[in-house]
This record gives C-alpha cells, sequence and structure tokens, in this order.
C-alpha cells in the first residue's frame, strides 16, 4: 500500500473532451496508472447508467455516481444516500406551480414529470450525449429511492428552491438545468467511503476535476488537480491546475504531480 495511491477522475471536462470524446492519451495514463500498481476510481455527478461504455472502455468498476449519493467499491454497491421522501413530494409540488420540469433518477433509470419533449430537458441532456433519454413517469419517484432529481430552471430561479427546501442542495451543471442533491451530499463524502474502506492515507489521494460539483472533492482531496478548462471556483481550491482537457490535461497532471513519467 506504501506505494500505491487512489485517483478520482471526474467525467465531463475531464476524462472526457469537449466533444464528450475520451484522448487517447487519457486512455494510455489510466492504464499506465493501473500496471503500476495504482487503484482508478471515477467521481461523477452522472447516473450509473450514463457511463456504463465508459467504465467499461477504462475497464474500473469502483466509482462514486451522482455527487457522492452512490458509491460502487469494485463492483458492489458499499453506500447510497438517496433524496427525503416527503421533502421531494413538496419539491415534485413546488416545481409543478413554478412550471419547472423534473427528471427523477434512481440506480436504474430516470424519468420525467412532463409528458411532452421539453426543450431545457431536451436541450440540457443532450450536451451529455447520451443514449438514455427520460420518458413521462410523474410518480416514479413514488415507491422508489431516487438519489438525485434534474430541476430545469433559468436564471437564478434556483435561489428560492434553496431558500424552501434546506434538505437539499442545488447545484447548477448547465444554463437550463440544476442538480438536486441531498443536503450536505458531495462526491467528497461518497469518495471518503471508499479511502476508508480501502485504507488509503490522505496523502496517496488524487482527484481530477473542473465543474462545480468538483469543489468539495478538490478542497478535501490532499493531492488535487483541477483542469486547465475548470470553473474558477475550482481552480480557487485546487492544489493543482493542469492544461486543459484537450491539451492532454489528464497527463499532463499525472506527470506533474508524480505519478507518471
Amino acid at each position: 500500500m506504501s506505494n500505491q495511491s487512489i485517483i478520482f477522475f471526474d467525467i465531463d471536462g475531464t476524462l472526457l473532451d469537449f466533444d464528450k470524446k475520451l484522448p487517447e492519451s487519457t486512455k494510455k495514463a489510466v492504464f499506465e496508472l493501473k500496471a503500476r500498481g495504482h487503484e482508478v476510481a471515477i467521481a461523477t455527478g452522472r447516473a450509473p447508467f450514463m457511463f456504463d461504455d465508459i467504465r467499461q472502455e477504462l475497464e474500473i468498476d469502483t466509482y462514486v455516481s451522482y455527487n457522492g449519493q452512490y458509491v460502487v467499491l469494485r463492483g458492489k454497491v458499499i453506500y447510497t444516500n438517496p433524496l427525503n421522501k416527503d421533502a421531494l413530494l413538496q419539491l415534485t409540488q413546488t416545481a409543478l406551480e413554478q412550471n419547472n420540469p423534473l427528471v427523477y433518477m434512481d440506480a436504474e433509470d430516470m424519468r420525467a414529470s412532463v409528458p411532452e419533449e421539453d426543450e431545457m430537458i431536451t436541450t440540457s441532456i443532450h450536451t451529455l450525449k447520451v443514449s438514455k433519454f427520460p420518458t413521462y413517469d410523474p410518480l416514479y419517484h413514488q415507491g422508489r429511492e431516487i438519489y438525485q432529481c434534474l430541476l430545469f430552471c433559468i436564471g437564478d430561479a434556483e435561489k428560492k428552491y434553496e431558500q424552501d427546501f434546506k434538505s437539499f442542495d442545488f447545484i447548477r451543471w448547465h444554463p437550463m438545468s440544476v442538480d438536486v442533491l441531498p443536503a450536505g451530499g458531495s462526491k467528497a463524502h461518497g469518495i471518503a467511503k471508499i479511502t476508508e474502506q480501502l485504507g488509503f492515507p490522505q496523502e496517496r489521494q488524487y482527484a481530477f476535476g473542473d465543474g462545480l460539483n468538483d469543489v468539495e472533492m478538490l478542497k478535501q482531496i490532499y493531492n488535487s488537480v483541477a483542469m486547465g478548462n475548470a470553473e474558477p471556483e475550482a481552480k480557487a481550491v485546487a492544489r493543482h491546475i493542469t492544461k486543459s482537457v484537450d491539451e492532454n490535461g489528464i497527463l499532463h497532471g499525472l506527470q506533474m504531480v508524480g505519478l507518471l513519467d
């Protein structure tokens, strides 16, 4: 363990470039890390079913998904933190009154609160370039463990929700959409579930990210690396800043922190 480290990678804007492609240099770097005996994991806001292909391509079976609410270690679920059901019912009612669509997401699928193909849902989810798209089921949240919702609103409309729903955190990931998470839930919290179980000391923990939902992770992980394309808030808390994702940023960052030559 003394020579082994664990490295967590965000997906969008970190592993994947702006065209949602995996740079060849990144793929080679990940396999080189594993060849050297390091543990490689993913830490993402995406649902598990939204990055099956990436896990298979990189042969990764340890991940933090839903921004820390659904954690898998070597193929086994070790931690879940679903949204409060009563508060979710109230959120659903408020969003309906405000004409703000919702998408409910559990471990296997996602469903929308509105029947027609909503422009905000279509526009934002299509930017992820995933094959799955939410169909209509306004009661999907009932009787299920929902780990994250997508609330579709523009401007600073989430401010009112933040005031009214203290059991949730609202993190914008797109001009038209906000992640709804359990209050205090974060990638950092999910990562801790893995590092504690594997026994990695803090100086052997690394994390790469770029977004607002990476801030807690980059703040907590001892060897944190913000991408060159990262949000200013992410760069401000990271220990290191590498090149942009489309400039071999992962490879450069791994070399910078001494994990690769």
